[in-house]
C-alpha cells in the first residue's frame, strides 16, 4: 500500500538539506493555503478515566515550562492540509506518519532549561534519549544537533546512534541480557556501562582485566577502564498502572534487587572490590508512574550512593543515572507533566541530587517524542454494522500495537480531518476507528464521539511520535509507513512555537514508505525452496 508514488516524493527535501523540490506532478506550491479553524481538528480524546493522565493545565494552554497546546495543533493542522495538497497522502499514499520538527526541538530545550535551573553550575549532566522510543536515525541525529545523547540497550540501538553520528561519550548501554561482544564492544568504545547483576560485572571484571589503563587513585597495578561503568539497582519501591513498565516492583527483571537478602552488602562490597565503579543507575518506570514514585525510587539510589562513598572511604560513585520514564498526557494536547514540574519536584524530594558533588544522567524517551507525532490514514470505506458506523482505515495494529491489543491502557484520541485534509466540522457521532488487518480486534478506537468520517476523509492518531510508528508490527505483511518530518516556514519565532494556521509547510523524509518488493525480500523471497530442499 502507498508505494505507487511516481509523482509526490519530489515535493519533500531528501531529509538532508531540507529543501523544497518543486513536484512534477502536481502544481503545488508546498504551502498550505487554508487556515485552520479555530481548535484545530476535533479530537476524539479516550473515554473518561482511561487515558494515563497526569493532570494540568486546562487544554490549549501551557502549563509550567511548557509549550502552548494549541500551537502544536495548528502545526498539526497545518501539516495535515499541506500533506494532503503535495500528494504525500491520498488514494495512493493512503497512510504516514508525520513528526512535528519544532516541537522536538522545543521540548530538547524545556528539558535542558528545566535541569539547568535546579543543577549547580558546572555541574556534568548528560541527557541521553532512550533509543527504543523513537528508533530512527535521523530523529536521534537531530536530537544530537541539539545537545542530547542515546541510551541504548541492543547492538542494533548502538548501530543506529553511531550512525546518526552520536559520540561513546554521550552514549550509555544498558541491557538485562548484554553478550560479552557487547560488553567487549562497547568498553572498547568508552561507552557508559549500566551493569544489570552480578553475573554481568564476573564478565566485565574479565574484560577490565584485559585493558590497559590504570586508574586514578586506584591500587597500584590494578586496571581501569575508559568506559564510565556502574550497576543498575531496582529500589523496589513499587509500580503504577500499567504492570508491565513498572520496573521497580518487587520481582522486576532489572538490576540488582536492592532490599533482597544480603543485595545491599554485595553491592557496598562490590564497589569497595572496584575502585572503576563510578556510576550508580536506577530506573523506577514510565508511563503509569505517579511522579511521587519516580522521586522516591530515586531517593533511594541516592542515598545508596552516599552510603557507598561514606564506607569505601572515597567519593568513587561521581555521577547518578537516574533514568527517564516521565509519563505523558494521552488525554489533550496539553503537556503535563513537564520537565520543568519534575525537576523541581526532585529538587524538594532530593536536594543532594543536584548540589554538584554528583554528574547527572538522565534517559527520557516517551516525554520528548510522544506528543510531536501523528499518524495519518485514508478512511477506505464507511460503513455500519449494528447500528454504529465504522470507519475503516488503514492505520491500525501494525502501527498502534499497544492501543490494539491493550485499549485500556494505551487509548489514543483521533483527530478527524476532510478529503481535503481539513480539520473536519460536523456534530460528533459515536463510531468506531477500525485498521486494515484481518482480525476483529483491530481497533484504533471504539464507541469514539466524532464528526462522523466518510470515505475518503482522513482519521488521524495523535501522540504517536514515540512506541508507535517507528515500531512496526508487520501483520499481514503490512507495509511500513512513510515517515515526514515537518516544519513550518513562515511564522515561526524561532522557539518551537511556529504554529501560524496556514503558513508554508516543508517536509523531509525521515524514512521512506516500504515497498512489497522489500516486505518479500524480508520473508525470505531470494530462498523460495530453502526448505523443500531439506
Amino acid at each position: 500500500m502507498g508505494t505507487d508514488r511516481d509523482t509526490t516524493e519530489d515535493s519533500v527535501s531528501d531529509g538532508a538539506a531540507g529543501t523544497r523540490v518543486p513536484s512534477t506532478g502536481t502544481p503545488s506550491t508546498g504551502t498550505s493555503s487554508a487556515a485552520a479553524p479555530s481548535g484545530g481538528a476535533s479530537a476524539g480524546g479516550a473515554p473518561s478515566g482511561e487515558a494515563p493522565s497526569a493532570g494540568g493545565a486546562p487544554s490549549g494552554e501551557a502549563p509550567l515550562g511548557g509549550e502552548s497546546g494549541s500551537d502544536r495543533v495548528a502545526r498539526r493542522d497545518d501539516a495535515v492540509r499541506a500533506a494532503v495538497e503535495h500528494g504525500l497522502l491520498g488514494p495512493e499514499a493512503p497512510i504516514i506518519a508525520l513528526l512535528d520538527v519544532p516541537g522536538i526541538k522545543a521540548s530538547v530545550a524545556e528539558l535542558r532549561a528545566a535541569f539547568d535551573a535546579v543543577t549547580a553550575p558546572g555541574t556534568p549532566v548528560l541527557h541521553a534519549f532512550a533509543v527504543k522510543a523513537t528508533p530512527l536515525v535521523p530523529v536521534l541525529r537531530l536530537l544530537h544537533e541539539h545537545g542530547i545523547g542515546a541510551e541504548v540497550a541492543s547492538p542494533g540501538e548502538l548501530a543506529l546512534a553511531r550512525a546518526a553520528g552520536v559520540p561513546p561519550s554521550e552514549t550509555v548501554l544498558d541491557s538485562p541480557a548484554k553478550t560479552i561482544a557487547e560488553l567487549r564492544e562497547a568498553l572498547a568504545l568508552g561507552i557508559a556501562v549500566n551493569v544489570d547483576n552480578p553475573q554481568e560485572l564476573d564478565r566485565v571484571d574479565g574484560l577490565v582485566g584485559d585493558l590497559p589503563d590504570r586508574p586514578k587513585g586506584g591500587p597500584a597495578g590494578s586496571p581501569h577502564p575508559r568506559s564510565p561503568i556502574g550497576i543498575r539497582v531496582n529500589p523496589q519501591v513499587g509500580g503504577g498502572s500499567i504492570e508491565a513498565l513498572s520496573t521497580a516492583t518487587a520481582t522486576s527483571k532489572f538490576g540488582v534487587a536492592l532490599r533482597d537478602e544480603g543485595a545491599r552488602e554485595w553491592i557496598v562490597q562490590a564497589y569497595a572490590d572496584r575502585p572503576w565503579l563510578t556510576r550508580l543507575h536506577a530506573h523506577t518506570g514510565s508511563q503509569g508512574i505517579p511522579l511521587s514514585l519516580m522521586a522516591r525510587g530515586i531517593a533511594e539510589t541516592y542515598a545508596l550512593a552516599e552510603e557507598i562513598n561514606r564506607r569505601v572511604g572515597r567519593r568513587q560513585i561521581d555521577t547518578l543515572d537516574i533514568g527517564g520514564g516521565l509519563p505523558v498526557n494521552f488525554g489533550s494536547d496539553v503537556t503535563t507533566p513537564t520537565y520543568t514540574q519534575y525537576a523541581r519536584l526532585l529538587a524538594e524530594a532530593v536536594p543532594g541530587l543536584f548540589d554538584g558533588r554528583y554528574g547527572l544522567v538522565t534517559e527520557f524517551g516517551r516525554s520528548l517524542l510522544a506528543k510531536h507525532g501523528t499518524v495519518v490514514a485514508r478512511v477506505e470505506y464507511a460503513k455500519s454494522a449494528g447500528g454504529r458506523p465504522v470507519a475503516v482505515t488503514h492505520a491500525g495494529v501494525q502501527i498502534a500495537t499497544r492501543t490494539v491489543y491493550a485499549p485500556g491502557s494505551w487509548p489514543l484520541r483521533i483527530a478527524a480531518y476532510d478529503a481535503l485534509g481539513r480539520p473536519k466540522a460536523g456534530p460528533d457521532v459515536v463510531q468506531d476507528i477500525a485498521g486494515p488487518a484481518c482480525f476483529a480486534g483491530d481497533l484504533l478506537a471504539e464507541g469514539r464521539a466524532l464528526p462522523l468520517l466518510e470515505q475518503g476523509d482522513y482519521a488521524a492518531a495523535l501522540d504517536t511520535g514515540a512506541y508507535y510508528f517507528a515500531h512496526h508490527y508487520a501483520y499481514n505483511s503490512l507495509a511500513r509507513p512513510g515517515v515526514y518530518g515537518f516544519a513550518s516556514v513562515e511564522g515561526g519565532n524561532g522557539n518551537g512555537n511556529g504554529g501560524n494556521g496556514g503558513g508554508d509547510v516543508r517536509f523531509a523524509v525521515v524514512r521512506e514508505p516500504q515497498g512489497v518488493e522489500e516486505i518479500v525480500a524480508e520473508s525470505g523471497g531470494a530462498r523460495p525452496t530453502a526448505l523443500t530442499a531439506l
